[in-house]
């Protein structure tokens, strides 16, 4: 197509062979999908696992190249395929109103040019009032002809047809229906050259660069290629990614998408459909491990500290996605907005009838620690839950910015984190195959407080039956029944020598807050608080959720070692989900998840 597009080649296109097209072109794609896999799970892993030498480096860094190469193919092959989709579907439309004015004046005898004017016959006055006189417009010898883009007849503003007679409308009644059918064929074209033109301004520039290595340039193209079909195919592309709705109302859009329409988002917005809640994890796992290498290389082009964490992190989880993992691991989300995004699930959330969802706390964000440590509780979670029942998962959810220093003695992430968790949690109720599944919501340390905010909010945490509170600050709330479950389903970790379920209020004094603890740990806090009359259950976020007064059920867990004393500093506060350092707890965990509940042990309240 160029822009000169004619209604007869617009009459006469065939929009089937665009599709046809289009297919062979995801046929590459498909096929180098295909031999990417095979690089990174078969050739890469192997290797991987087998060698550790100079030439294994050496050889995996040409594998890491190779499967570049295959996803930039992949990209580029499936968003021509998408390009020339787009156009067959964009076209359909004004094609279809071009046949219906042409089918027209074939029916009433009218002639379209090959400039697009049409003529009509003419009529004697006499054979409209039996008077003898011809009507203007007209005449015996032949037709008029009226151009693509007329002035309206008669209309306001507009020099009148016959000088002379202003306002005069002519007689002759085939000068009306063929003005109409002219006017249809005008708007018609101008559609079909308008998209004719995008489109081809779109496919000109999914053009490879020379030589076969796919370099940081080029990646930045793929980013731009696919930003410019996202673009032109979007009234291809029906309503477009529903970001604006809720996690059910997007499940509904997908599940009405046809299967060649879930590759052609897939492949041109993996960012939008990886992230978004109410779409299977599956899809969600397929989108996100598209959008990582382009995530990564975008990253790896900034500068500054902040990048290169993120970049390390995401290079981690890249390579846990290469290898082979129990449970299977699933990427449900991932960013680097703020202090970076990632959702990370062991064990599929669809599938499973007991799922729990993680809010990880102080100090979280996406790096190294991140990818080793906060993952590996997730992935502990769903062994220990899996041992109970098989049919579990356990879900981390960093999707949102926990607090990094100071700003942990204020409220602000945990409001702005809640209504995003409940989202995510709304989401995996509308995606779970099973007709009444268990959901658990996790909140350790500051996360706690997150998911308390969440629970608070009208409604609850959509989906869930029962909230585990490990290492907690307090919740922003003074009974566990503010937190929409019932009390006998909020379950409580608190370890006596984790420092920050003994965090003080805001008017504790210093005494009792700082040195109390430094030099003789829990203990000495509660004579300091009776000394300065301050009450024992009440942390900095509300009532301390361990004490007999906020009413949860609290679990056993290892004490962990002292602070100072025995040189533990905030070992206590990060072993709740390990079990080679707190079985109890981590046995406690999964007897909730997996449905026991009724199993776990008991431990007093505060």
């Amino acid at each position: 197509m160029t822009g000169a597009l004619t209604w007869q080649q617009l009459r006469d296109l065939k929009t089937s062979e665009l599709t046809q097209a289009g297919d062979t072109w995801h046929e590459v794609s498909a096929r180098s999908a295909s031999d990417r896999a095979q690089v990174d799970r078969a050739m890469s892993a192997k290797l991987r696992e087998t060698q550790e030498s100079d030439s294994a480096e050496a050889a995996l860094g040409r594998l890491r190249r190779l499967s570049r190469n295959f996803q930039y193919v992949q990209t580029e092959c499936g968003l021509v395929r998408t390009a020339l989709n787009g156009l067959a579907g964009d076209l359909a439309d004004p094609q279809r109103q071009l046949k219906h004015a042409l089918e027209d004046a074939a029916s009433l005898g009218f002639t379209v040019h090959d400039d697009g004017s049409v003529s009509y016959p003419a009529v004697k006055v006499d054979d409209l009032t039996g008077a003898k006189p011809e009507a203007p417009g007209g005449n015996s010898r032949g037709s008029t002809r009226l151009p693509l883009d007329p002035p309206g007849l008669g209309s306001p503003g507009q020099q009148p047809l016959y000088p002379g007679y202003a306002g005069f409308k002519p007689v002759n009644p085939n000068a009306a229906k063929a003005q109409d059918v002219a006017d249809r064929i005008a708007r018609a074209m101008r559609s079909a050259r308008e998209i004719d033109a995008r489109y081809a301004k779109t496919l000109n520039g999914l053009r490879a660069e020379r030589g076969l290595d796919v370099t940081a340039a080029t990646l930045k193209d793929v980013s731009r290629d696919t930003a410019d079909v996202r673009s032109t195919a979007d009234m291809h592309l029906a309503e477009g990614v529903p970001r604006d709705k809720s996690p059910a109302e997007r499940g509904k859009w997908w599940d009405g998408l046809t299967d060649e329409q879930r590759q052609e988002y897939l492949e041109i917005a993996p960012d939008l459909i990886g992230g978004l809640d109410g779409i299977p994890a599956v899809v969600r796992d397929e989108a996100n491990r598209t959008y990582l290498p382009v995530l990564i290389e975008d990253l790896a082009r900034q500068s500054g500290d902040e990048a290169k964490t993120k970049l390390d992190a995401l290079r981690m989880i890249q390579d846990k996605l290469g290898e082979s993992s129990h449970p299977p691991m699933f990427l449900l989300g991932v960013g680097d907005e703020g202090n970076g995004r990632a959702i990370v699930s062991y064990g599929n959330p669809d599938a499973s009838r007991h799922v729990a969802a993680y809010v990880p706390g102080l100090g979280t964000k996406l790096d190294g620690d991140f990818a080793t440590d906060t993952m590996k509780r997730a992935q502990d979670t769903a062994i220990g839950a899996q041992d109970v029942d098989p049919s579990s998962a356990s879900i981390v959810w960093l999707g949102y910015d926990a607090p990094q220093s100071a700003d942990v003695m204020t409220k602000g992430d945990a409001q702005r984190g809640a209504p995003a968790y409940n989202e995510f949690m709304a989401g995996l109720s509308a995606t779970n195959g099973n007709k009444d599944p268990h959901v658990t919501a996790i909140g350790h340390s500051y996360g706690s407080l997150t998911v308390g905010t969440a629970a608070k909010a009208p409604g609850g945490i959509p989906g869930v039956d029962d909230v585990i509170l490990l290492g907690s600050p307090g919740v922003d709330a003074q009974k566990a029944t503010e937190l929409g479950v019932g009390k006998d389903h909020v379950f409580v970790g608190a370890a006596d020598n984790d420092p920050v379920t003994h965090l003080p209020t805001k008017g504790e004094s210093a005494l009792a807050a700082g040195p109390a603890w430094v030099l003789g740990g829990p203990e000495a806090v509660r004579r300091a608080n009776s000394l300065f009359d301050v009450g024992n259950d009440d942390l900095y976020f509300g009532k301390d959720p361990a004490s007999e007064a906020f009413g949860a059920q609290r679990f056993e867990v290892d004490d962990g070692p002292r602070m100072v004393l025995e040189g533990g500093m905030f070992d206590a506060h990060s072993q709740y989900f390990t079990p080679t350092k707190d079985q109890e707890s981590a046995r406690n965990i999964a007897n909730i998840i997996g449905g026991r509940s009724e199993d776990i042990v008991r431990e007093k309240h505060r």
